[in-house]
């Protein structure tokens, strides 16, 4: 397959924890021009919309993703979020207006020519990797934009980038994350993986695009695919679902996703 064409119809990462946050705190999501589509999921805000009683802890959930993001009121210091194997907490503070871009799996590589692994399961200065994009950011973005300006910002810079770039995907990594995101994470990564190269060939592949191995990006895919079905506690238990999405018992299913979640599928999905 072309790289661009179905990452985007196959895999739609979501943040659960935003999304079910009170009228204190608001968290948007806006898509990009259909152009860009193939290479960001979206760009987000979350603020508060108003001064919190107390300070709101943003936890981030493993969605396989690479984001930019940076505080509205303070543009200058902007950062870069690598993929992440387990779930990541962030203390905001009592106010706060978060802007951010997310990337599909395996795209912040291809656009930047940057390893995902030197920026595996951290959050680094966006300066020190990417120090044009940082001052774009500083210079274009100022906390009284509205969306649709903020949008335009982002969609200008990135169709000016993929304009002027020269994309050399690798079609064996493309091919391989098709299959893992068709299988919803449950494949054999010996044999269906077999894209004509070596298992060291693969593992260079996912550590250079995704940050981590293709067993590891297979485990978030599959809790990833599990939140999108959004199962309620009772189809959990009666459902087996775990024994479908390819763990051994419900322990194992537990606490794997609580190391990509935080909490136990109980109280995720107890709400």
């Amino acid at each position: 397959m072309s790289f661009n064409t179905l990452i985007r119809q196959l895999y739609r990462p979501i943040q659960p924890t935003v999304m079910q946050s009170d009228e204190q705190v608001s968290y948007t999501e806006y898509l990009p021009l259909d152009k860009l589509h193939p290479f960001i999921f979206c760009y987000w805000q979350l603020q508060s919309t108003r001064k919190l009683d107390e300070p709101f802890n943003y936890k981030v959930v493993a969605d396989g993703c690479i984001d930019i993001y940076f505080e509205f009121n303070n543009p200058s210091d902007s950062y870069v979020m690598g993929f992440c194997k387990k779930f990541t907490e962030f203390p905001l503070g009592v106010s706060f207006n978060y802007v951010g871009v997310r990337f599909l799996p395996g795209i912040f590589p291809l656009l930047f020519n940057i390893s995902a692994k030197e920026i595996s399961n951290q959050s680094v200065l966006l300066t020190n990797v990417l120090p044009g994009l940082a001052e774009f950011i500083s210079g274009n973005f100022q906390s009284d934009l509205q969306p649709k300006q903020i949008k335009k910002n982002f969609d200008d810079y990135f169709m000016q980038l993929i304009s002027g770039t020269t994309l050399n995907p690798d079609n064996r990594f493309y091919d391989a994350i098709q299959r893992i995101l068709e299988s919803g994470g449950v494949i054999d990564i010996e044999n269906a993986l077999d894209t004509g190269i070596s298992p060291r060939q693969l593992r260079r592949l996912f550590e250079y695009y995704i940050g981590d191995t293709a067993k590891v990006f297979c485990k978030v895919v599959r809790f990833q695919h599990i939140l999108n079905a959004k199962p309620s506690l009772q189809s959990l238990r009666e459902n087996k679902l775990f024994y479908s999405s390819g763990y051994y018992d419900q322990a194992h299913f537990i606490k794997e996703f609580k190391n990509f979640y935080g909490v136990t599928p109980g109280k995720a999905f107890g709400r």
